[in-house]
């Protein structure tokens, strides 16, 4: 079973995520603005596209732990995942910012005086320059070990990613505190390797 997910991931190109990502966020937008998202498409946009870049983080950090426990190999679609998930984070904060907010002033107070909003824009801040970085090049020019050690930020962009959908949630709501949990368990099952990393 495990080998037959493989060779058909194996079929797959990489770029084919990115591909998709772009359709389905197209398709998101034209639903917004053709009023396919219900009364408050605005809101309903920013969440699709939070929600989304937000599933993606959380994939990337399992995908050393697909490979270890079950033998799922996602190793060579983790560069696409991580850099669709930044674009979609950027996505939800331009719905947000541009189409939501509209003001440079009120951007400013939100970040300053919304804590759940302060700590998403520190998750956008810590995913930048991994985004940057995610290239030949950049391993390259940086070596391998403080490549992977400039991207073990993901780590701590993915905990207030999953914290500021938490705080966003009005009330109790599962769906955000399953994404927390699942953040914190993949984070567990890493915490051994990042201890490795940073020592060496």
């Amino acid at each position: 079973m495990v080998e037959s997910i493989n060779r058909a991931l194996r079929r797959l190109p990489p770029w084919a995520i990115y591909v998709a990502a772009a359709l389905w966020a197209s398709w998101m937008f034209y639903l917004g603005a053709t009023g396919g998202l219900g009364v408050e498409p605005i809101e309903a946009l920013e969440h699709a596209y939070g929600e989304r870049a937000l599933q993606l983080i959380v994939l990337g950090l399992a995908v050393t732990p697909l490979r270890r426990f079950l033998g799922i190999n996602l190793i060579r679609f983790r560069r696409a995942i991580g850099v669709t998930a930044f674009f979609l984070v950027l996505a939800h904060f331009a719905v947000w910012a541009v189409l939501d907010v509209q003001s440079a002033s009120r951007i400013w107070a939100d970040i300053v005086k919304r804590p759940y909003i302060t700590i998403g824009m520190a998750a956008l801040a810590l995913l930048i320059p991994l985004a940057v970085t995610s290239n030949n090049l950049s391993v390259r020019r940086l070596g391998s070990a403080a490549w992977r050690r400039l991207h073990m930020l993901v780590y701590p962009a993915a905990l207030l990613g999953a914290l500021h959908y938490v705080w966003l949630a009005k009330g109790f709501q599962l769906e955000p505190m399953i994404y927390l949990g699942l953040t914190l368990l993949l984070l567990a099952l890493r915490f051994p390797a990042l201890q490795t990393r940073l020592a060496s």
